[in-house]
């Protein structure tokens, strides 16, 4: 797949203000949000150009769990994974546009979103992440998840859909389409999901806010 792309020159002009209080508005009203073209074309098109130039080396197997209880388990997901840093133009400029999105959420509904870590993810054809809920057993610390797609010309046909539960009703509220530049935001603890396989390559960044869970003799994040 060439890297070269064309992006909808209506992105260009996103208002990340309207955009925000759109994702505040829907987290007030039902607990998730489903924004297309929800960054500037500039960001998608940086956070493209890197992705489609990085070696497939760069890319780990993803795992379930934090810390000493991560383990890779295929039959839960078997996606690839690369954190996304600030060593690079592309991640600074995300990892910015994040710490605004935190700071409208913080102040229109005192979510008191504390940090934010996210990662390149890469389904490769027939990849899937079964049903599961991104705030860990135990911990409280992940509290908004967020998902932007970076899949030019993707088609229904292609599959590789987000499914949305509500608690543990066993009907998807819904699927989404990974179609490049679209934004998903949902609490993390209210939706299990899932990523369903899809016919092509899939890509996306996936990212938490979390809460400051600091105690005596233990900083968060953790190292």
């Amino acid at each position: 797949m060439s890297a070269l792309v064309q992006f909808d020159d209506d992105c260009g002009t996103v208002d990340s203000q309207h955009v925000f209080e759109a994702i505040a508005a829907d987290l007030l009203e039902k607990g998730y949000s489903i924004n297309p073209n929800a960054v500037p074309a500039d960001l998608l098109s940086e956070l493209w150009q890197q992705l489609r130039s990085m070696p497939s080396h760069q890319f780990d197997s993803a795992g379930v769990g934090r810390q000493q209880a991560h383990t890779v388990n295929s039959f839960i997901r078997s996606d690839a994974i690369s954190w996304i840093e600030r060593d690079t133009p592309a991640g600074e400029d995300w990892l910015n546009w994040a710490a605004e999105l935190q700071q409208y959420l913080n102040r229109r509904l005192f979510l008191g979103l504390f940090s934010f870590e996210s990662h390149f993810s890469h389904y490769a054809p027939g990849d899937f992440y079964k049903k599961h809920r991104d705030a860990f057993k135990g911990q409280s610390n992940r509290v908004l998840s967020v998902v932007l797609y970076l899949n030019p010309d993707w088609m229904p046909d292609d599959g590789g859909e987000l499914a949305l539960y509500h608690g543990e009703q066993s009907q998807s509220v819904l699927k989404v389409t990974p179609s490049m530049g679209t934004l998903v935001a949902f609490l993390s603890k209210e939706f299990p999901h899932e990523v369903l396989p899809a016919k092509r390559d899939r890509y996306a960044i996936a990212g938490w806010f979390r809460v400051n869970t600091t105690s005596t003799g233990r900083a968060d994040p953790p190292d």
